[in-house]
Parts: C-alpha cells; structure tokens; sequence
C-alpha cells in the first residue's frame, strides 16, 4: 500500500473541441491519411476528458476549432504559460503553422482575465508544452524532432528559470510530452529509451524516484498525461504505467482517446495548462502586456 500522501491542486486548463478533427496529412509516425477517422467519437472522447477535468474540480477555458485546423484539438501544442508569461509557438510544418496565431490572439483577447499578462512569439521553432513542460523549480524541455534548442534558450530568458534540454531519440515519441509526465513538485514519469543516453543520466539525476514507462504502456501514449498532482489522467490503454502510478500513491483517472491517438494525440496534447500571473501586469488596450511578434523587442536568447 502507498505510503505517501498526495495532494491535487486546482489547475486551469485550456481545451479546443476537435469539431474539425481529421487525419489529413502525415507530420510524425502515428498518422496515415489513409485509414478511416470518426469525428464525432473523436468529439465525444473529448468531451468526456473535459468532462474529467471538471468533475476533478479544475477549471477548462475553450478557444474556438478553425476548420482546415484538424490538429487546433491538440491545445498543449499552442503555447507554454508560466507565471503568467505565454511563450507562443512556431510550428516546424508548414500545416500547423497557422494555429499558433489563432493562440496567440486567443491570449491577446481572453489574457488579462485569466492572469495572463504578457504573450511573446519565439524566434526559434517551438511546439508550447508539447515539448515544454514546467516544473516549480525548471522547466524540461524536449529536442530532437520537432522545438529548437534556440527556443530553449529564448524560453529561459523570457520566464527567467532553468531550462533543461532533453534529447528525444525515437520517432514515436517526437513531443516530449508523449514520453514525459510531470506528476507533481517532484517527480515525473518517463520512458527512458525514448531519450539519448546523456539525457537518460540527467533524469536519472534529478529525478531518482521517477515513475518508469515500459514500452508497453509507452505506444499508448501512457505518458502524454495530465497530473493535478494527485489525480493523473491517462489513457485507458495503459493499463501497467496505472498500477505503478498507484502504487506511489497517485490516483490514476483512465480515459479513452483512441482515435485522437490516430493523430499521435492524448490527454495531455488536448491540454494547456494556464499558469497565473501573480504579479499585476500592465494592460494596454485590454491586452495584458502586449504580444511580441518576432523580431521586436525578442529577448535575447543568449
């Protein structure tokens, strides 16, 4: 029986209803255009993890599906908020790239009254908390398939903490979030053969007591998780990565995205958590900071 106590805190979440929802292109090793895709099933698997997030007593925000968007779903891949800070994204293919502007003015319009105060559009390619997952004391950030390491380093200007680049190594865990979960202030859950050995030996160092994924539970998309730090939502499939998350005291909430996963999506690609500002921000014309397109007044990425 687990010994140790956890404790959920209240999170904010941001969500896009797949209305649109299709596998019309290939951009990583999960998608085939050619196999049949279910929108509404994909809507109502959706809506039941939404439906998750507020009975666990969370908070969802909705920004509105573009059609011609079918990835838009994917809400954790728009941005990476943190102390009310919204580093935006740039999309490596050409097909995403028009979804990290409607993020973008999502933040500019809805900011300031979910403690948003400034939003930034890095330089350097960047797929938000796909590949950007934040810690109370540094923040992970994946490499390899898709972000670049100059967005590392322009992200650890904009947020002023410490970002630690990690090496993704296979193709079916191209997003760090398909082969990391952030559980709590501690501790995470990961994959290691999805990662380079030096990296390997960065989170064996930081985190000794991780929750390991076995291969298994892994092509499941186990991992793309979302943790409350007590409540771990997670794809039913992953069935061994739920008895290990119990057996440390965690309470696994299974749901089923199963044909979200034919576009090499989960729970936690359909969420983007909204970190507060608890500083008061400046508002100009309604906008808390301003959004800072690429090129003007961009932090230097040393």
């Amino acid at each position: 029986m687990p010994t140790t106590v956890r404790t959920a805190t209240h999170r904010h979440y941001l969500m896009c209803r797949p209305t649109y929802f299709t596998v019309s292109y290939a951009i990583n090793p999960w998608m085939h255009p050619e196999n049949a895709v279910d929108t509404e099933l994909a809507i109502a698997q959706w809506e039941r993890l939404r439906r998750t997030y507020l009975d666990l007593g969370h908070e969802v925000s909705l920004i509105e599906p573009v059609p011609g968007l079918p990835d838009m779903v994917f809400a954790a891949n728009g941005a990476v908020v943190v102390d009310g800070l919204a580093f935006g994204s740039r999309f490596r293919h050409l097909e995403r790239m028009p979804e990290a502007t409607r993020y973008l003015e999502w933040f500019r319009t809805h900011g300031v009254e979910h403690g948003v105060r400034d939003a930034y559009l890095p330089l350097a390619v960047a797929e938000g908390e796909g590949d950007l997952l934040t810690t109370p004391d540094r923040i992970l950030a994946g490499t390899g398939f898709r972000t670049d390491p100059a967005a590392h380093r322009e992200l650890a200007e904009y947020v002023d903490r410490p970002v630690v680049t990690l090496h993704l190594v296979d193709p079916r865990f191209y997003h760090l979030d398909t082969a990391l979960s952030v559980l709590d202030e501690h501790n995470v859950a990961y994959y290691p053969e999805a990662f380079a050995p030096e990296s390997r030996q960065v989170l064996a160092d930081l985190y000794p007591d991780a929750v390991l994924a076995d291969e298994a539970d892994a092509v499941v998309l186990g991992l793309n998780a979302v943790s409350d730090g007590r409540n771990v939502v997670l794809p039913v499939q992953a069935t061994g990565l739920a008895g290990r998350l119990a057996e440390r005291g965690y309470q696994p909430v299974p749901v089923d995205l199963s044909e979200l996963r034919k576009s090499g999506g989960g729970p936690k690609c359909c969420t983007l958590e909204i970190r507060p500002s608890h500083v008061e921000g400046r508002v100009e014309n309604g906008v808390a900071g301003g959004v800072v397109m690429a090129g003007e007044g961009a932090p230097d990425a040393r």
